[in-house]
């Protein structure tokens, strides 16, 4: 909205208003905006959710140094979904159907996670929906938004090709040509896309969901990884950048980092809340809502096969999560202490501070790596 009032309607009136045609200059203002959203609205929202008595409880086979956390204000997520959207909506060009993909994603998945959280909360017990409910609830969502990415490549705004990191010349495409151009058969050509991109966002918010687990640690992988994202996305819809790393180049996708952007801020903000000791934490409003967040963008982005470096950390604690379903129903052994990871840690004996800062680090790492990737192709 912002960016329509001063940039269209009064850079005419008022030249040094044009400087907010630039991406970059529109995505800083973003990410302060999102940060002082969270900063000033926090202690309104952490208060709310005290006053309504919205807190945690925790599992009890858990260590028993989380038995303390009990009562700490949940769904702080909320603030965090504000603190994206409010700056997106003010900084971003609104006729990008791109931005409107990305926030209807968040929104989505912090529906779910909200009625989660909800449903805990009255029930008075560490049980929200059902798994299969909640899984049905994130399907359901992915598969709008690839409907959406489908009806965008037919404007030829988006492609359903793969970008595959160290291959520049190898771009397999995820829809059928044959069956594409059947007049009866034609929804079957676009079931693998689909497929692919409910695959990635419902792991990717899941993933997120599972790091959710120590005070600090998810929202400050999500810093990481949505800085990652931003830098991704700005190259890919720079002309100059795009050529030169020889990336698929898509000019509307550019305006995605102000939404990363806003991203950075907000996490950064609620960080300030949630740093340990937490004075309220995200709950599955808030987890499932970045998740979402990151897996559209990278699906937009065409950078999907980057995800599991970009969010290094959450893949790790995703399948740390499986390996010990997995043994423990083949094998009736565990392979860790507890799962997800950080738990294992945990009852290692390492402080809680401690592994969430070396999380970080990890989760730096893979972030990095995943940018040098631009570049060997």
């Amino acid at each position: 909205m912002l960016y329509w009032l001063l940039f269209v309607k009064l850079q005419h009136y008022v030249a040094p208003f044009r400087i907010f045609r630039y991406v970059t200059f529109r995505t800083a203002f973003a990410s302060l905006t999102a940060l002082f959203t969270a900063l000033i609205v926090g202690p309104l929202v952490i208060g709310r959710l005290r006053e309504f008595q919205i807190g945690q409880f925790i599992r009890e086979e858990g260590p028993k140094a989380h038995q303390k956390k009990a009562g700490t204000p949940t769904m702080g997520g909320l603030l965090i979904v504000i603190a994206i959207v409010i700056p997106t909506l003010l900084w971003a060009d609104l006729s990008n159907r791109f931005i409107w993909i990305a926030v209807f994603a968040t929104c989505a998945f912090a529906a779910i996670g909200f009625t989660d959280d909800y449903t805990k909360v009255t029930h008075r017990r560490n049980l929200g929906l059902t798994s299969r409910a909640k899984l049905g609830l994130q399907i359901a969502a992915s598969i709008v938004i690839a409907s959406m990415l489908i009806a965008m490549q037919a404007f030829n705004l988006y492609s359903t090709k793969l970008i595959v990191p160290f291959f520049k010349q190898f771009h397999p495409d995820l829809v059928v040509q044959s069956l594409e151009r059947s007049p009866h058969l034609w929804f079957l050509a676009f079931l693998p896309f689909t497929a692919f991109v409910v695959f990635v966002i419902v792991g990717s918010s899941n993933a997120v969901n599972l790091t959710d687990g120590l005070d600090g640690l998810a929202i400050g992988c999500t810093v990481i990884a949505a800085a990652a994202l931003a830098v991704l996305t700005y190259v890919s819809g720079h002309a100059t950048f795009a050529t030169y790393l020889e990336l698929q180049r898509m000019p509307q996708v550019a305006e995605l980092t102000i939404f990363c952007g806003a991203m950075v801020g907000s996490s950064i903000g609620f960080l300030w809340y949630n740093a340990h000791p937490a004075e309220v934490f995200m709950g599955d409003v808030g987890s499932l809502a970045l998740g979402g967040a990151i897996g559209t963008v990278a699906v937009i982005i065409k950078q999907e096969l980057l995800l599991p470096f970009i969010g290094g950390i959450f893949v790790i604690e995703a399948v740390s999560v499986i390996l010990q379903v997995g043994s423990y129903k083949l094998r009736k052994k565990r392979i860790f202490k507890m799962a997800p990871l950080h738990h294992h840690f945990e009852l290692l004996g390492w402080s809680e501070s401690k592994i969430i800062v070396r999380f970080w680090i990890a989760s730096l790492v893979f972030a990095l790596f995943a940018l040098t990737t631009l570049k060997l192709r």
